[in-house]
């Protein structure tokens, strides 16, 4: 072998070391972006105690978050195919890790909100093309595989953690460290990305920049959001959620037909075109809308039922993570690899349906061990390989320059279908809980019956996203599910 050849292995093997560390710097991020959207609800009622707020003042402690970031994600997107990909991480990174000191700080409960609103432009910012760089750090196949599965663990893990670190944070420290957690993580991931992420260029705002299509969505998304999860409190028949909701679907409509002529479209209608992220993105919407469900209803079940205290709650979630990293990080790459990303989703939805089956059984006298624990396991097995191949299939007929904004959409049809999902599985909740009240069932066992519609509707909403990927989804052509959109500058 001569020195040329050797050189030039020793070159490569530190290029793909290089590589790798950028795909865990990114996952790192993401796993704290995830993490802030659920480690705040553990921590409510100390900050309700602490600040004096009322209960609609404390909902907006977790929607002055929400609103701002699933309504910025395309935006953010698109603006980091045309500036910078890594530019505009870091920026967002910048701002959500001051505005996490900010709310860390907070004394009253004005403060907190601001910050919690600038939090969630920084989060939009700093997430919404995290895919797009994922997918084109590494350009061999079976690495790009197992770099998807490393970042739909951090998308899923991070959700599942951030119950149990909210619970011991508050617990141990106060509520403030919630907030304060994010800064020194902040701050090493910024570090980390600005040496490993290679600069990419843009075709620049003037170039592609679409104004009025980027004012439509962003408010269109916004105001649903914000209609959506206020359905519950104010009812679906209400003038904010039918209002909110007439106009969010006429500016969305504005939207749509504006990138059909639009000469620089926000959405490139060649995007919207791909069958693969037309049904990735609505198999991904039904379905994390019943996750959403899962998480918010399980966490109930095991308080308001079986009486676990918050921080034990938390702790009962360990298994979902754990589960899912193995799965995301091992077993879904292999099965992509071998049958590919449309077959391995289509086995990974009905797994996923199977544990809400499971989890549909729950009731007072059913102990953690033997109805919501093996359910859970059920289920995040299903997840684990689901979502990395849905991510590959996603990003699998996209072009170098859409590859932000179709992470961003990626990431908007996310929230979206959560809110839209926790919305639709509270309102039968409510409704069950007080039909079983009014028949005379103890308060217990008429809250089990709540969470008990809320799993099996939230199983059908797996069966149906199931069918839709069936039907939608295609198989690529050989290397096309593995192979990156680009090669970095």
């Amino acid at each position: 072998m001569s020195e040329g050849t050797v050189m030039s292995y020793f070159s490569a093997a530190a290029d793909l070391r290089r590589r790798w560390l950028a795909v865990l710097v990114l996952s790192a991020a993401q796993v704290m972006i995830v993490l802030d959207q659920n480690i705040v609800n553990v921590a409510l009622p100390a900050i309700r105690d602490d600040l004096g707020l009322s209960p609609g003042n404390l909902v907006w402690t977790v929607n002055a978050y929400v609103i701002p970031f699933g309504g910025l994600l395309l935006l953010a997107g698109r603006l980091g195919d045309l500036i910078s990909r890594k530019y505009v991480f870091l920026a967002g990174l910048a701002l959500f890790s001051a505005a996490s000191l900010w709310a860390g700080s907070a004394d009253d409960q004005t403060g907190l909100l601001l910050a919690r609103f600038v939090q969630g432009v920084g989060g939009a910012v700093t997430s919404a093309g995290l895919l797009g760089m994922v997918v084109t750090s590494l350009p061999e196949p079976r690495h790009r595989a197992r770099a998807i599965g490393v970042f739909g663990f951090a998308s899923a893990g991070g959700g599942a953690l951030g119950t149990v670190v909210g619970g011991v944070l508050t617990d141990a420290l106060s509520w403030h460290w919630i907030f304060f957690i994010n800064v020194p993580i902040g701050v090493v991931v910024g570090v980390m990305a600005w040496r490993l992420l290679p600069v990419d260029r843009g075709v620049g705002v003037r170039a592609g920049a679409d104004v009025v299509g980027a004012v439509l969505v962003t408010a269109g998304v916004v105001l649903g959001v914000y209609a959506l999860i206020n359905a519950e409190s104010q009812g679906w028949g209400s003038a904010v959620t039918l209002g909110g909701g007439a106009v969010s679907v006429v500016l969305l409509t504005g939207f749509a037909l504006r990138q059909r002529f639009a000469t620089t479209p926000l959405v490139p209608t060649r995007v919207l075109r791909s069958r693969n992220v037309v049904g990735a993105n609505l198999v991904q919407a039904l379905m994390v809308g019943a996750l959403f469900g899962f998480m918010f209803f399980t966490v109930l079940h095991l308080q308001q039922v079986l009486g676990f205290s918050p921080l034990i709650a938390g702790l009962a979630f360990l298994p979902a993570p754990a589960v899912i990293a193995v799965v995301s990080m091992t077993v879904a790459p292999r099965l992509m690899h071998r049958f590919g990303a449309r077959r391995t989703t289509l086995t990974g939805l009905p797994i996923l349906a199977a544990g809400f089956v499971m989890l549909a059984q729950v009731s007072p006298g059913l102990g953690y061990e033997v109805s919501v624990g093996p359910a859970m396991v059920v289920m995040a097995f299903g997840f684990g390989i689901t979502m990395p191949s849905l991510m590959s299939l996603a990003m699998s007929d996209v072009a170098a320059e859409d590859s932000g904004v179709t992470s961003g959409l990626f990431n908007t049809t996310q929230q979206v279908g959560g809110a839209v999902g926790l919305a639709v599985l509270s309102t039968l909740v409510g409704a069950r809980t007080e039909a079983l009240r009014a028949e005379g069932v103890a308060e217990a066992a008429a809250l089990a019956g709540g969470y008990r519609a809320a799993f099996w509707l939230g199983g059908g909403f797996v069966a149906v996203a199931w069918l839709i990927a069936g039907l939608l989804l295609r198989a690529a052509p050989a290397g096309r599910e593995s192979r990156p959109v680009a090669t970095p500058a």
